[in-house]
């Protein structure tokens, strides 16, 4: 019994492929290297993303609008690749080999950004600072590099958070309330690199050159890979468990087949493999049969024709758990769903946020000191590294009183808050832009490049966004992986993340169609390249009433939603 007590109980394995040894891996002992590679991941991406907008602007000579449909665009890409990353991931290479593999595809990218910005012939040709000429092949080079830096990207962001939270075995209490802890430090992680990027990164790109400015976040890349290969010897893997896709459609395909099929009112007759703990699932627990979507149970009704079969077909007859792996996913949809519009509002940092700093007062005090716009976003992480420990050490004690729940509030709960914080984040935007024009007015500044307004009148929009994205973000993250099906984490992880891609889309699609409708009969339009003749307020109130309807939305499916019930123990 004691000798068994050594191996974990969540059929995880060491990198030899052997069942994990509790005292040699995992834990806080691998943690380290997986938060240091997030770290400086997250720094290499925010040190590029955090001023892409003006870059694309300024050195590749695009108009405001098109600069922020392209950073829309490409932000949105590098959420939307984690699908294929995380399918890989959860079918065949392990959480493991995806990050390892994806890594050297980011570092690549990140290089030829690096010379796109820094090598004469690569470079756009300039005759002052935002004086810049790019031919088309320059601009082509430069969106090569980022867009193999979406595709890296996309076999890490959904396998780092996942890996992390597998180093805490399942089925060991003691372990697995140190697991929402991990989250909390993963996001931790994630700021201080943002930190660092939204301050010196971005003062670097704007005082002392490009190439520089996408160099240092290269280095910090490869420091990212070096970091995650030390740790190797001591993490825990997940064993891959096949296609979760095709399993998907096994059901689908063996539902519509016994579509005339009556489901039986005991849940006992419905078709479940023999061992009382390991599901045909590779690496997946059993889960308990839920009565809703009970059309899918018509896959686990087993009639005489799979009898007469001998062996099952995996096409005709599925197990319960595999129904409810698919059931897992239908109800994780309509939360999904509705963390679009708030990704739509979190975008507005890389771009409108942005370049409305840039026609404010960028000067520190009366100092001649100019802080870049794209800096301002310092303020959003400060903001998350001041909310996490709050939430942590007093939130959850105060909330625990009058809930009863362990975690003070649940995940959804949590989420709903963030939803509803954010609001305020859009309307302190559109009345801080409504205050701008208006000074722009009343002294005539339409044609000044700054107004004489402090940019650290944004300050309080960027605090807001952090404290809805301690709340939303971090809730949605222990959300997914905790509600998804065994053998889908990484899968999950990555349907979590393409709420932000669409998000981005979503931002993209707006401006597009804000654009076309109020540039109508020859007018300038809401965003204009000079926005001191434009109404970005109006935009920012466009985004603060569909995240109300949005909020409203979440209340319902919410109360809508039942948990999932996972049965036993795995061994490696």
């Amino acid at each position: 019994m004691e000798e068994d007590d050594i191996y974990t109980k969540d059929g995880t394995v060491d990198c030899r492929g052997n069942p994990a040894n509790k005292k040699e891996t995992g834990t806080w002992k691998a943690c380290p290297y997986i938060l240091g590679n997030e770290c400086c991941e997250r720094l290499a991406y925010y040190g590029m993303s955090s001023n892409i907008v003006l870059y694309f602007k300024h050195q590749l000579h695009q108009q405001s609008a098109t600069a922020a449909k392209n950073q829309s665009d490409w932000s949105g890409t590098c959420y939307i690749t984690p699908l294929i990353g995380a399918f890989l991931a959860d079918a065949y290479l392990g959480r493991y080999w995806t990050i390892a593999s994806f890594s050297i595809i980011y570092v690549i990218g990140m290089t030829l950004l690096t010379l796109s910005a820094s090598v004469s012939g690569l470079k756009p040709s300039c005759s002052g600072k935002d004086d810049c000429h790019p031919i088309q092949t320059q601009s082509a080079v430069c969106f090569l590099a980022l867009y193999l830096i979406a595709l890296g990207t996309g076999g890490i962001k959904p396998c780092v958070s996942s890996y992390g939270a597998d180093q805490f075995d399942d089925a060991d209490e003691d372990e697995k309330k140190y697991k929402s802890s991990f989250f909390n430090w993963f996001y931790f992680s994630v700021n201080i690199g943002a930190l660092i990027a939204s301050s010196v990164l971005v003062y670097i790109q704007d005082n002392v050159g490009w190439g520089w400015g996408f160099g240092i976040p290269a280095v910090a890349m490869g420091i990212a890979v070096l970091s995650f290969f030390s740790g190797t010897r001591l993490y825990r893997n997940q064993k891959p468990g096949g296609s979760p896709l095709t399993r998907i459609c096994q059901v689908l395909v063996a539902s519509v087949r016994k579509y005339r099929v009556k489901v039986p009112e005991d849940n006992s007759l419905l078709y479940e493999t023999a061992d009382d703990a390991e599901s045909a699932i590779k690496g997946s627990r059993k889960f308990d049969h839920t009565k809703d979507f009970s059309f899918f149970d018509k896959a686990a009704v087993v009639v005489q024709s799979d009898d007469e079969k001998g062996s099952e077909d995996p096409w005709r007859i599925c197990t319960v758990t595999q129904v409810e792996e698919l059931k897992a996913i239908v109800r994780l949809l309509p939360i999904w769903a509705t963390g679009i519009i708030f990704s739509a509002v979190y975008n507005q940092m890389g771009n409108f946020f942005v370049l409305q700093g840039e026609t404010m007062d960028t000067r520190v005090g009366n100092s001649s000191f100019k802080i870049p716009p794209a800096s301002l976003g310092i303020f959003d992480t400060l903001s998350v590294i001041f909310w996490v420990p709050v939430y942590d050490r007093i939130i959850v004690p105060v909330t625990r009183k009058f809930t009863g729940h362990k975690n003070g509030l649940t995940q959804l709960q949590r989420m709903g808050i963030g939803l509803f914080i954010s609001i305020f984040s859009m309307v302190s935007a559109g009345v801080l832009e409504l205050v701008r024009l208006g000074i722009v007015k009343r002294h005539n500044y339409y044609d000044s490049e700054e107004i004489p307004m402090s940019i650290f009148w944004q300050v309080p929009q960027y605090f807001i966004i952090g404290c809805a994205e301690v709340f939303m973000f971090i809730g949605q993250l222990e959300f997914f992986y905790e509600q998804a099906p065994d053998a889908m984490r990484s899968l999950c992880s990555a349907l979590s993340l393409t709420t932000v891609a669409l998000g981005n889309y979503l931002s993209s699609l707006l401006v597009t169609i804000v654009t076309s409708i109020s540039t109508k009969n020859g007018k300038l339009g809401w965003i204009p390249d000079n926005l001191n003749y434009g109404r970005l307020d109006y935009f920012f109130w466009l985004l603060a009433v569909l995240s109300v309807l949005n909020l409203g939305v979440y209340i319902l499916v919410a109360k809508w939603y039942t948990y999932k019930r996972a049965v036993g123990t795995l061994r490696g």
